[in-house]
């Protein structure tokens, strides 16, 4: 990348349902960026996505995989986008990962010329998962802590007894402090467990990264190929370990929990004020089923 040029920016999207704010996502990636490059892990299995009027920088995933919620077939998919992005004659500098219900809050310029000055290799919310906090009470916000320790860090065995005084006797034994399940996980001093939004944005030297690592197979992918909500700490942890590469613990991207609950709250024209205030570059989730002015008057904004 030479001084004091606009750095390229590619997108990865991956969809599986409402077609029409996929393409207008895709429009506005278009308008913004001059038609960028877009690789899209479309699953078709959940909904069509009519390819013909997608426009030629969009390169589609293909053979598509199956993704399922939590699972890791998502990590999969989103490694597959990310070497076809890779793998183009001439990749971007920069990529930011987004679902359909993502929608970019500031002007490309904004977006490029933070990109272009950034000290960073990636922008991705990687906070460290330690037994420490798994034990201690911590604040209401960041319960999510404690819950990534007992996904990521605990190891369960079940067992099963069928005897003439009892039908079935189920018995769930969980290992959690480190030394017991040592043996059962990949994680050690020299290597920690981290967790974070699954949406992230990083340059090429961390895309070419997690794609090597990746196809080492080894036993970080085989550990959290196993567990549910993968896609929450996969990227995270392999991001976290790595010497080489320098993040910002922040995903620049606006998300409102406010409302409690596992899924954040669908924006609104209410929700404005805040996005425009906010140093985030995208935000989710909006649905254009329950409100699309909200996206009208982002493009003004943007544009």
């Amino acid at each position: 990348m030479h001084d004091n040029t606009s750095p390229t920016i590619g997108f990865l999207l991956l969809t599986h349902a409402k077609p029409l704010q996929i393409y207008r996502l895709i429009n506005q990636l278009n308008k913004m960026f001059n038609h960028p490059v877009i690789v899209c892990h479309h699953d078709f299995s959940k909904s069509d996505l009519s390819i013909d009027t997608l426009s030629k920088n969009v390169l589609l995933v293909r053979p598509y995989i199956q993704t399922k919620w939590a699972d890791f077939s998502v990590e999969e998919a989103t490694i597959q986008a990310l070497k076809l992005m890779y793998e183009i004659p001439d990749p971007p500098d920069w990529f930011v990962y987004l679902s359909a219900a993502d929608y970019p809050i500031k002007t490309a310029k904004q977006i490029l010329d933070e990109l272009a000055s950034s000290p960073y290799d990636a922008y991705v919310e990687h906070e460290q998962i330690t037994y420490d906090i798994y034990k201690h009470n911590v604040i209401q916000g960041m319960l999510w802590l404690k819950n990534s320790y007992e996904r990521y860090c605990t190891k369960s065995f079940s067992f099963h007894y069928l005897s003439k005084y009892f039908a079935q006797l189920n018995i769930e034994i969980r290992l959690e402090h480190p030394l017991l399940t040592k043996p059962f996980l990949p994680f050690s001093n020299k290597l920690a467990c981290f967790s974070g939004s699954q949406w992230f944005c990083a340059n090429r030297k961390a895309a070419e990264y997690i794609i090597d690592f990746h196809g080492q197979k080894n036993a970080v992918s085989l550990h959290y190929s196993k567990l549910k909500y993968p896609e929450e700490a996969y990227i995270q942890t392999i991001l976290g370990n790595a010497p080489h590469l320098k993040l910002k613990n922040d995903c620049r991207r606006y998300v409102d929990w406010s409302t409690g609950g596992p899924h954040p709250k669908i924006l609104l024209m209410e929700d404005l004020p805040n996005l425009v205030a906010s140093s985030a570059h995208f935000a989710r989730k909006f649905d254009i089923d329950i409100d699309s002015n909200i996206l009208d008057e982002l493009d003004k904004i943007t544009s």
